[in-house]
């Protein structure tokens, strides 16, 4: 409450101190009253003011003490304000040419009681209307006219109250209509204190409110103060849970909370850009540097690849607010917020790149021996693979880093094996692409060394063929597509296509070649033996070796399959069909020709399944084949 001397404010003896703590105040124009109007004509007015302000002295012991004036009656709350600055400028006139006035010591008294009614009614508007005043409400208000009802009235006495109010707009709706009354005499009020010089006491209510709002608004998001030696042993799990949390919150914290504390401001105090920013920097200062503070401390974590999704999120997440927060904390007062949010982004960058490296050198000194059975997909294979894939979701981060830190190590390397693609939402992606292509060829010349670890030079290549086509189907199905581009796929498709070759040579080239050439000769049954011997040695001998193997991709498993026994299958048909009538002599024919070509389609069919048959006769082990497992050269079993 106001005090009931306010000499600082009205001093008889030094008219121009006194004129000093009324600052001329145009955008709230009273009624007319011409400088040449005379002494009495003046004392008029203040008598006038004397019924009016009494009537609501919040000291009286009348009703008027506890009830609110602009609650009660907004007809008399705006003949209160009209009231005050009629006196206002009476006293300015009594000042200037009549200082010994009897009137202005009356005149002082009123208005130290008119100012006691107004910080009374504005704390109680601020108290009383949280609702209508909550950050939401407020920030959906960004549009909100700059001109009260009051103002309107002062300019015009006989416009009526809702003829003010459709300058607001029409689509208004009821609840945003009741915050913008509620605005509307926030701002007059304060703007009719701060005229008259009492312009402290109505922003420490102000201030006291407001502040207590937004920090129990941050609590309420999970938004503390972060205290470092708490922080720095948290585990990882605990760290990654609240930056989850934190991102939500920083944007209802930001966009709806900070920013409707802004607009509240702006408004409230529009006649003073001095007393916005002090209100401003008490109210949301601390909560801005509490709720900036935790990305800045996470960012100070030791890197590690595992972590960097997260910092990607916290980095994408404040990168999305700068917008809001240059608006927001544009005072310099709170220019120390803006700094803190830059040097989190910095330091998040600083650590995003690092793991990055990290991960890329993780890639390198990978020294396991361990071998997957039957050359089938390495779990560092999964691993890279769903980490690199993971990394082209955030290429947008990833741009922003990466153009500060391009490529400078095997470029010319690179560059024969990769070439970014023109991508139509161009955003210096090109750095991202090189950098991914780049961890990709990391990764390949890795496989390289492990596949040298098999002593099979044939599963060597059924590891690479394997391994490579999930590379290149993880590419082919994630966002790495478009940032490699479909030439990267075409190259490494040919490369599968080249080890799959391989593999066939070095796995079946002694079976191929078992079988006789097409001669116009034709062999002795004793030839004949032989080769029937020499190809079911070498064929039972592949069939054993390559039956344990695996080929994940049923496509690409049974195309190879299809490539074996066209290969295999036609020519031994023609031999088997050719050549058997010409050993009928011979005793135990079932055991020299072990397979008939159906028997053979049958072993082939079962292949890269990682399921070996164990080795026995040739009748046992077909006939615990399914019937219906056969190739037929252009259709196989999966």
């Amino acid at each position: 409450m106001a005090k009931k001397t306010k000499s600082v404010h009205f001093s008889t003896s030094s008219p121009k101190s006194l004129l000093s703590s009324f600052p001329s105040f145009t955008s709230l124009p009273a009624s007319p009253l011409n400088q040449t109007f005379s002494q009495s004509m003046m004392e008029e007015t203040v008598e006038a003011a004397e019924s009016i302000i009494k009537k609501w002295d919040p000291n009286s012991p009348s009703y008027t003490k506890i009830i609110s004036l602009f609650s009660h009656s907004r007809k008399e709350a705006k003949e209160f304000i009209r009231c005050i600055r009629d006196l206002r400028r009476a006293m300015h006139f009594l000042i200037s040419q009549h200082s010994q006035s009897a009137k202005l010591v009356l005149a002082q008294h009123l208005m130290q009681i008119a100012m006691a009614r107004l910080e009374k009614e504005f704390f109680q508007i601020l108290s009383s209307n949280r609702d209508q005043l909550d950050p939401e409400s407020v920030s959906g208000h960004s549009s909100i006219s700059s001109n009260s009802e009051f103002e309107d009235v002062m300019q015009s006495s006989d416009d009526e109250e809702e003829d003010e109010l459709k300058k607001a707009g029409e689509t208004i709706t009821k609840v945003e209509k009741a915050a913008a009354l509620v605005m509307s005499d926030l701002k007059v009020i304060a703007e009719t204190m701060i005229s008259c010089g009492y312009g402290k006491e109505c922003i420490k209510s102000y201030k006291l409110i407001r502040k207590s709002i937004v920090d129990e608004g941050l609590h309420l998001l999970g938004i503390e103060k972060c205290k470092i030696s708490r922080f720095n042993r948290m585990d990882w799990d605990v760290l990654e849970h609240m930056i989850k949390n934190w991102i939500k919150a920083a944007k209802i914290g930001v966009i709806t909370l900070l920013r409707g504390e802004k607009l509240l401001c702006d408004h409230v105090f529009s006649a003073s850009s001095t007393i916005r920013e002090s209100c401003f920097y008490e109210i949301v200062n601390e909560a801005g540097i509490n709720l900036f503070k935790f990305p800045e401390l996470v960012a100070e974590k030791k890197p590690s690849p595992e972590r960097i999704f997260r910092l990607m999120d916290l980095y994408a997440a404040i990168s999305d607010l700068r917008p809001d927060i240059e608006l927001i904390f544009h005072f310099d007062s709170v220019a120390a917020v803006k700094t803190l949010v830059l040097s989190s982004l910095k330091k998040l960058k600083d650590s995003i790149y690092t793991s990055l490296m990290e991960f890329e050198s993780t890639i390198q000194k990978d020294s396991s021996k361990a071998l997957t059975a039957g050359g089938g997909i390495h779990k560092l294979t999964r691993s890279t693979m769903s980490f690199i894939s993971s990394l082209s979701e955030y290429s947008r981060v990833l741009s922003e880093i990466l153009a500060e830190h391009p490529l400078k190590k095997n470029t010319r390397m690179l560059e024969s094996y990769f070439t970014a693609p023109i991508l139509e939402d161009e955003h210096n992606n090109h750095a991202v692409s090189v950098h991914l292509a780049w961890l990709i060829l990391v990764f390949l010349c890795k496989l390289d060394i492990k596949a040298e670890s098999y002593k099979d030079v044939s599963l060597s290549y059924l590891f690479l063929v394997n391994n490579i086509q999930f590379v290149v189907d993880t590419v082919r199905s994630t966002h790495l597509r478009n940032l490699l581009g479909d030439d990267w796929l075409t190259k490494h498709e040919a490369k599968l296509r080249s080890y799959a070759a391989n593999y066939e040579i070095a796995a079946w080239a002694n079976v191929y070649i078992s079988l006789p050439e097409k001669t116009s000769s034709r062999l002795s049954p004793e030839e004949a033996k032989t080769h029937f011997k020499r190809f079911h040695a070498v064929f039972e001998e592949a069939y054993m070796k390559q039956s344990s193997c695996v080929i994940t991709d049923a496509k690409l498993r049974n195309e190879l399959k299809v490539s074996i026994a066209k290969k295999i299958v036609p020519e031994y048909r023609e031999f088997y069909g050719k050549y058997l009538p010409t050993l009928s002599k011979e005793r135990n024919i079932e055991m020299l020709v072990s397979f008939k070509p159906d028997n053979l389609e049958n072993y082939l069919s079962d292949l890269f399944h990682g399921t070996p048959i164990l080795s026995g006769s040739s009748s046992s082990s077909s006939s615990s084949l399914s019937s219906s497992s056969c190739i037929s050269l252009g259709c196989v079993r999966n």
